[in-house]
């Protein structure tokens, strides 16, 4: 009897659709846009969480689009870098002030934005819209 722990390589990477990458951009701008508004504390823990699953789909489609690439290849290198960057900052823990909270949204609106750029560097397209 042969038992899996994990789908065979390339299973489920044709059924599953691309990052929607603007919609990510449009989540992170809201930190980072150099007229952004306050952000409503309710809004902030659901834009926060939305980060951290937007984080949690990018990093694995980059980690495997990586892996088309030859061994010290420069772009495949830094989307790396960034996807180790995010799971660092995936970890960081907001305080109970708005300030701390706010310093983490930033940090995680930021590696949103890093990662959309590598997987647009590695070559991956958005999603075309619904016909």
């Amino acid at each position: 009897m042969v038992q899996r722990t994990a789908p065979p390589a390339g299973a489920a990477d044709t059924d599953q659709l691309p990052p929607d990458i603007e919609t990510m951009r449009r989540t992170a701008s809201r930190f980072l846009a150099p007229d952004a508004r306050p952000i409503p504390a309710g809004d902030l823990v659901t834009l926060r969480a939305t980060m951290r699953g937007q984080l949690e789909e990018l990093i694995p489609t980059i980690e495997a689009m990586t892996r088309a690439f030859p061994a010290g290849d420069i772009p495949s290198a830094c989307a790396l870098a960034g996807v180790r960057e995010a799971l660092m900052r995936l970890g960081l823990r907001p305080g109970f002030n708005s300030p701390g909270q706010m310093t983490v949204a930033m940090k995680l609106a930021r590696s949103v934005n890093a990662l959309c750029d590598h997987y647009e560097n590695l070559g991956g397209r958005q999603a075309a819209p619904p016909q």
